[in-house]
């Protein structure tokens, strides 16, 4: 329902209302009255609120609540114009303590049961009357037949309710896009506290009846966020949970039938335990992801096999990772490139990070440097812990060739450059390991020492 009247007409309703102090229910219903509009929009006309102040106040209302709905001003308006698109419940209760009201008052409430249902039908005339429902049963008829045609109709009803639409889906696509760009960037703690809203939103639209294609997509855009936040966790070293959440993500992504995120989302799963063990779930978590994403030319199958090949090299088997190596860069150059700024992308500096684990792990240090120096260039000055990481790597060969010290000053400098809140666990652990590679007799050496005080920095 769209406004009829001018906004200067529920003005005049307000100063009336003011100057005869009333209360916000009455000025509504009046505003209602008279400029034909919901009464969802007559309160929020009520208090002289635009679409972006009664958002405002609906998140400052909420700030706090994770699962609290997004709402901005295109959603609300959707509410109020279109009585056929409703919020969900939660919502409803939200809108009933912004306005002070009831879901009565806000015209959103309802009785939609059979019982119900029959009973309204029968207190309408015979023109009046819904042409989609069931007949009027006679006295005389078979009770099984109205119980059949009641019960019937409530499923139709159900099978085409919906509490999702294709705007709101488009939406949600849309701030998890945004937040896969900003994930490169932000810390993984306060990069939670983004997360984790959206996943609160997502899941209670998933909670409620969805068609199936709908319920496809949540779970889709369920896989990407809880990919990403126990990806976070694994970065903050919190290996319990994000190996909960990994094994969450792959239960999201095995209920679509987008193959490519199912193998996207076990190679990432592989980075747990490639950092922290134990590497033969690395290689499996890979592998699989590999089979999953094979005889298609894509990013993800240029990712599972550049997974596969670290986990290898680390595992120690050479001749294998050499082969998945290869199988690696020939799938990245018939996929192309990936989109760079997102967190979901595999282009082509992150094919060359997962490149330098295995020749590292290899011990083919040329190759390894080679490959390493082609990354950084195309990080360029891109803040992150993917950069540390290659100058970790750096280190361990300058380690493996014996350059000791030059190792330790060399990894002392990318953990100490990182700002604090990137100077996270996996790279303190990768850290470490520059550190294992100096013999212990070695380890009072000034560059040595100066790396240990700077890896039992406090966090």
């Amino acid at each position: 329902m769209a406004d009829r009247h001018p906004p200067s007409c529920s003005a005049r309703v307000r100063e009336q209302a003011r100057a005869e102090n009333w209360p916000f229910g009455r000025t509504a219903a009046a505003i209602a009255r008279c400029c034909s509009v919901t009464l969802l929009r007559a309160h929020r006309l009520a208090r002289g609120w635009t679409l972006q102040e009664a958002v405002d106040a609906y998140r400052a209302m909420n700030q706090g609540d994770p699962g609290a709905a997004r709402m901005d001003p295109d959603q609300l308006r959707i509410w109020e114009t279109n009585p056929q698109r409703r919020p969900r419940a939660q919502t409803i209760d939200r809108l009933c303590r912004l306005y002070e009201t009831s879901a009565e008052g806000l015209g959103l409430s309802g009785d939609y049961t059979p019982a119900a249902l029959a009973k309204d039908t029968d207190r309408l005339p015979e023109a009046s009357r819904d042409p989609h429902s069931p007949p009027a049963t006679p006295a005389a008829s078979d009770a099984l037949d109205e119980v059949l045609d009641r019960a019937r109709y409530g499923v139709d009803r159900t099978l085409a309710s919906a509490t999702v639409s294709p705007v709101q889906l488009d939406l949600l696509e849309e701030r998890l896009l945004d937040l896969r760009r900003q994930y490169l960037v932000i810390p993984p703690a306060p990069m939670l506290g983004q997360l984790l809203p959206e996943l609160g939103e997502l899941q209670t639209l998933a909670a409620d009846r969805q068609p199936a294609l709908v319920q496809m997509r949540l779970s889709e855009l369920t896989a990407v966020l809880t990919t990403l936040i126990a990806d976070a966790l694994m970065k903050l070293g919190r290996l319990r949970q994000s190996r909960a959440w990994y094994a969450t993500a792959r239960t999201a992504a095995d209920d679509t039938t987008d193959t490519d995120l199912r193998a996207r989302v076990r190679a990432q799963a592989a980075m747990l335990p490639y950092y922290y063990g134990p590497l033969t779930t690395a290689v499996a978590l890979s592998r699989e992801a590999r089979i999953l994403a094979r005889h298609r030319p894509t990013p993800t199958a240029a990712f599972a096999a550049a997974a596969e090949a670290r986990a290898l090299a680390r595992q120690g088997d050479t001749a294998h990772a050499r082969e998945a190596i290869h199988r690696a860069r020939d799938a990245f150059d018939r996929a192309g490139s990936g989109d760079p700024d997102d967190a979901f992308g595999f282009p082509e500096r992150r094919l060359l990070l997962y490149l330098s684990g295995a020749l590292t792990h290899l011990g083919d240090i040329r190759e390894a440097d080679r490959v390493q120096s082609r990354a950084l260039t195309l990080y360029g000055d891109h803040p992150g812990i993917d950069p540390a990481l290659l100058h970790i790597e750096q280190a361990i060969c300058l380690a493996q060739e014996r350059h000791l010290s030059e190792a330790c000053r060399l990894a002392t400098s990318a953990y100490l450059e990182l700002p604090p809140a990137q100077r996270t666990d996996i790279v303190g652990a990768r850290a470490h390991d520059v550190l294992a590679a100096v013999p212990a007799r070695m380890r009072t050496a000034p560059a040595a020492r100066e790396l240990g005080e700077a890896l039992a920095l406090p966090a």
